[in-house]
């Protein structure tokens, strides 16, 4: 089981990394300001830090429980990233539609683009992390 600083680090790390990626791109992608993109982001990456731990200290729970580990397996890195991002998306639509005054479809699409984005970026960047700061050994 990981401890709550490295949890923490886990999740800063995650939102800031994926802030420089995510602001400049969607910007572009959707033709609005960098500014209004930018608050939306550090609005989004917010609210999301938060969640990212409540879950991931919830779903380790889980593992922990059913499994006897944390390890995540291949199928469980697909289900883990599927399932956060689409918790996300519900939390975070009526911020879209309300920050950029767009209908809640138009927030439904871009809410999407975003949790595809990030469900492909957690993927990766939680196997990284993984990789870098291993969790203790006896869970292996």
């Amino acid at each position: 089981m990981r401890t709550t600083s490295d949890r923490i680090r886990q999740a800063i790390s995650f939102e800031l990394i994926g802030l420089v990626i995510v602001t400049p791109l969607f910007a572009w992608l959707f033709r609005h300001p960098l500014e209004e993109m930018g608050g939306l982001a550090v609005m989004g990456a917010t609210a999301a830090t938060a969640w990212n731990y409540i879950f991931n200290l919830g779903f380790d729970h889980v593992l922990q429980r059913r499994h006897g580990i944390t390890h995540k397996s291949l199928p469980t890195r697909v289900i883990h990233a599927v399932l956060f991002e689409a918790t996300l998306l519900v939390i975070l639509l009526p911020l879209f539609a309300w920050w950029l005054g767009i209908t809640v479809i138009a927030a439904l699409l871009m809410d999407l683009s975003f949790a595809l984005f990030y469900m492909v970026y957690a993927f990766v960047f939680t196997w990284c992390y993984d990789t870098i700061f291993p969790p203790h050994v006896a869970e292996l």
